[in-house]
């Protein structure tokens, strides 16, 4: 289960926005509003300040260093980071740290199917490939980028995501289609 400091109802409200606007959703998908991205959202429904960050957790973990793709938006290339996911009896935790950040905007990221180089990471991974796009089948996080551009979050999640999540994705929350840093789990 997605540990966070909300109700579930919240979570799944914030999740349901997400998967609606997240990599490549239109702005008809949006739903009302129809703004097509996830501005305003709130951000501590992808993000638990309280949860032991991955590279910290006992158990099997990998990590990858986050590179801009080409889809990122202008003015990106400065943006850095590392990703880390851990895998134990209790589950999945995934960490993301980033440095050279849009100071204030909002991030959204999502465990993928597909490496980096394979079509920007290939689709959200999924629990159960049949199931939804919200947690507890998906992994989002998300957080706003401090005055210092810098950002992270770390997510729990009950299931383990074995080697079917080879990497992580992140972009703006404003620009959905531009996927701004990809990293490679290994």
């Amino acid at each position: 289960m997605l540990t966070t400091r909300l109700r579930p109802a919240a979570v799944v409200a914030a999740s349901l926005l997400l998967t609606l606007t997240a990599c490549g959703g239109s702005e008809d998908d949006a739903g009302a509003g129809g703004s097509g991205d996830m501005a305003g959202m709130e951000m501590s429904a992808m993000n638990d300040p309280d949860a032991t960050p991955a590279d910290e957790v006992d158990g099997d973990r990998e990590k990858g260093e986050f590179v801009v793709l080409d889809t990122a938006p202008p003015g990106s290339d400065e943006v850095a980071g590392e990703a880390f996911l851990a895998q134990d009896d209790s589950g999945t935790t995934v960490t993301i740290r980033l440095i050279g950040l849009e100071p204030g905007v909002d991030y959204v990221s999502h465990l993928h199917d597909a490496g980096c180089a394979e079509g920007d990471g290939g689709d959200h991974f999924k629990f159960d490939p049949d199931g939804g796009d919200v947690p507890p089948n998906e992994v989002h996080l998300g957080f706003t980028a401090t005055e210092q551009g810098t950002g992270q979050a770390t997510v729990t999640n009950d299931q383990r995501v074995e080697d079917g999540a080879p990497s992580i994705v992140v972009h703006p929350a404003e620009a959905t289609d531009n996927r701004l840093a990809c990293a490679d789990f290994s």
